[in-house]
């Protein structure tokens, strides 16, 4: 069987849908994402797509899924290894999780320019990869990072302070809605966002133990 094409430039949402749905492993679908067109304005400017972080080796114990690369991710092509990065891993250490063990998505794959908040048209084309990648990597508990990743899981009205602190129920996976990162950076380390990321990393951590 030929391997899938790349989406082009414009492509609709389904068309990104069915070339991501062909991918039959990881791998392919790494290889055929990256190099995805669909969004002209992000692909015109990016320098890689940013498919994400997976184990090395067997099933992840925990998916985590925030916005959209930045400018550190472009640069690199992997996801959150800038200052957001840094806070994310030092708080998952923190709340007794270990960040290679769990895979690292974002729900866009470009960065958008000057890290604008990606469009609703680019959320939805780019919507095709990170379904297909939930499914291959069949993890049952997801962290969703900041508001734009919870709205993605969790519906267009979703209020990430009424989300927060409890599992959803989303296709049979436990979703958990919980600040970005970038805001815990953007308050300081006394704020509230980061006081209540490393809560809700610490109540994620306390379910899987409990799942064991």
């Amino acid at each position: 069987m030929a391997a899938p094409r790349p989406p082009g430039p414009d492509a609709p949402p389904e068309e990104v849908a069915r070339a991501a749905a062909a991918a039959a492993d990881w791998p392919g679908l790494a290889e055929v994402a990256s190099g995805c067109v669909a969004c002209p304005e992000l692909a015109a400017t990016r320098q890689h797509v940013v498919v994400g972080d997976v184990p090395a080796a067997g099933r992840p114990r925990l998916v985590l899924v925030g916005e959209a690369p930045g400018a550190s991710e472009d640069e690199t092509g992997r996801p959150f290894v800038g200052k957001s990065g840094m806070l994310l891993d030092e708080l998952l250490a923190a709340a007794g999780l270990d960040r290679v063990q769990a895979a690292v998505l974002n729900v866009v794959k470009c960065r958008p320019p000057a890290n604008r908040t990606p469009r609703a048209p680019e959320v939805a084309r780019c919507s095709g990869w990170l379904h297909r990648q939930l499914r291959l990597l069949d993890a049952r508990v997801v962290v969703a990072l900041g508001l734009s990743s919870a709205k993605w899981f969790l519906g267009p009205k979703t209020v990430l302070a009424a989300a927060r602190g409890r599992p959803h129920d989303v296709d049979g996976r436990a979703v958990w809605a919980t600040y970005h990162p970038s805001a815990a950076i953007r308050f300081g380390p006394n704020g509230a966002p980061r006081a209540g990321l490393l809560a809700d990393l610490t109540a994620v951590a306390r379910s899987l133990e409990e799942d064991t």
